[in-house]
């Protein structure tokens, strides 16, 4: 096929740029044509306040963008256009654009901006759905974006223009959630049930894994909602056993005192790394804990973890639990229960051969569900889909022109 994918990445690289990525690759290594209309957030701001303004109000619908992407349309003449992250770099027109030039579009579903100002679903370090399915002003009035009014009233105005305007209901043919969890948040926002389906993100394969490792790993950003202080209280029952954590953040700081205020020699905070650091880190980890306390639409960690034949343990909330199997491929706890997650933590750090067990299927399920190639054959059955409900589509109103 010929794809057109649309992005705009985000100022600091984060899963979903990764995850982006990753499809064009595996896309153009199963020989289809991809041609990438990418715009960058840094740069959209690059020209200061002013210019950053007029580009967050222009988000909302940007008709120069859409003017862009319908000469880009009749250029590469695509079957399929496949949108990923919009705000702010890119619009919601783009859609519109395509749809004009009689391309099928497709929408991934890989954060909650549709539905949430923050896109995030969360609000004082807690889950929080006052706007699912309603209006986002409550987000503005408690500014959920980067804690400023005016820009949380600039997506609120994204959010409700684009409603207006029926982006959503009438100019894409597919919406891809890489979760069902996600998908029922999606579902109860408004967007139509019958056209999001779910599949999962992937990474490539690291190749053979290596022996068994010792302790664990956290890899990600180091924010409230990850749960790394839960994480850590969990630590303070295992003395001495080996921690490391990837990542950077907002929290370090008062992280890493807290491991000196409660003496917890084994913990090692390795700083943000590159896909080699992790996977380096993974291989000498016997299991990987992603302790999230937020509504994650997938949980990106969880098979690269199982790709490096390693168990994920899990909080309760949110995608990463619907990925794991448990007493399988890894293990859950309650969600915020330092208690719960040191249970989980102590059972595999005493009984190292039931690691062992569960990265040997956790690695299977990897070559299963989450290759690239994998991947591929999903997106390649959401495009036909896709493609044959904008032609019904197409006929049903010339139909009825007739």
């Amino acid at each position: 096929m010929r794809v057109m994918r649309l992005h705009a990445s985000y100022r600091e690289l984060g899963g979903e740029d990764v995850s982006v990525r990753t499809e064009v690759a595996a896309l153009r290594a199963a020989g289809h044509e991809v041609d990438t209309f990418f715009r960058a957030n840094d740069d959209a701001v690059s020209g200061g306040a002013a210019r950053a303004a007029a580009q967050l109000w222009r988000t909302a619908f940007d008709r120069r963008l859409y003017a862009e992407v319908r000469a880009r349309c009749r250029a590469f003449r695509p079957d399929v256009a496949h949108a990923d992250n919009l705000w702010f770099a890119l619009s919601p027109s783009v859609h519109r654009a395509c749809r004009d030039e009689g391309v099928p579009t497709v929408q991934s579903l890989r954060n909650y901006r549709l539905l949430c100002v923050g896109a995030t679903l969360m609000r004082d370090g807690a889950p929080c759905e006052r706007c699912v399915g309603g209006s986002p002003w409550p987000g503005v009035a408690n500014r959920c974006y980067r804690d400023s009014t005016p820009l949380s009233a600039a997506v609120a105005r994204m959010i409700l223009e684009n409603r207006r305007r029926g982006t959503w209901l009438r100019d894409v043919d597919r919406f891809v959630a890489p979760s069902t969890f996600a998908r029922a948040k999606f579902v109860a926002g408004g967007l139509p049930a019958d056209r999001i389906v779910v599949k999962p993100n992937c990474c490539p394969d690291p190749g053979a894994p290596g022996g068994h490792g010792r302790g664990a790993l956290f890899v990600g950003r180091l924010s409230a909602e990850k749960g790394v202080h839960t994480l850590l209280d969990a630590w303070r029952r295992t003395p001495g056993a080996p921690l490391e954590i990837v990542g950077d953040g907002p929290e370090r700081a008062r992280l890493e005192q807290f491991t000196v205020d409660h003496r917890l020699t084994g913990v090692v905070f390795a700083g943000r790394g590159s896909r080699d650091d992790v996977l380096a880190a993974m291989q000498r980890a016997a299991f990987v804990v992603v302790p999230s306390e937020s509504y994650e639409t997938f949980g990106r960690v969880v098979p690269e973890a199982f790709a490096c034949a390693r168990p994920v343990i899990v909080s309760d909330l949110g995608a990463p639990r619907e990925l794991v199997s448990v007493g399988e491929t890894g293990l859950a706890f309650t969600s915020g229960d330092p208690v719960s997650l040191g249970g989980a933590v102590d059972r595999l750090l005493r009984d190292p051969s039931l690691a062992e067990r569960m990265g040997r299927t956790a690695r299977a399920r990897y070559l299963r569900d989450y290759t690239p190639a994998a991947n591929v054959a999903r997106l390649e059955t959401i495009y036909a889909d896709a493609i044959a409900s904008h032609d019904t589509a197409r006929r049903e109103v010339r139909d009825e022109a007739l």
